[in-house]
């Protein structure tokens, strides 16, 4: 089983920490916060991410939703 946030931090990896020299925390913290956001705004993305795992975006219609967790 694949974890959905290995993609997402691979896509991290290679976009907004790529090659940077990072000063402190401060800075790679700002770094994460604009690469989530960017993947944040594109679906496409996420659903990449997810595509290896078997999960959606969306629940399916045939498993009951348990939001308790």
């Amino acid at each position: 089983e694949l974890n959905p946030v290995e993609g997402v931090w691979s896509l991290l990896k290679r976009g907004e920490i790529a090659n940077r020299v990072l000063v402190d925390v401060d800075h790679l913290t700002g770094l994460v916060r604009r690469g989530m956001r960017r993947v944040g705004r594109c679906p496409d993305l996420l659903e990449g991410c997810l595509a290896g795992t078997g999960l959606t975006l969306t629940p399916s219609h045939d498993q009951p939703v348990d939001l308790a967790h």
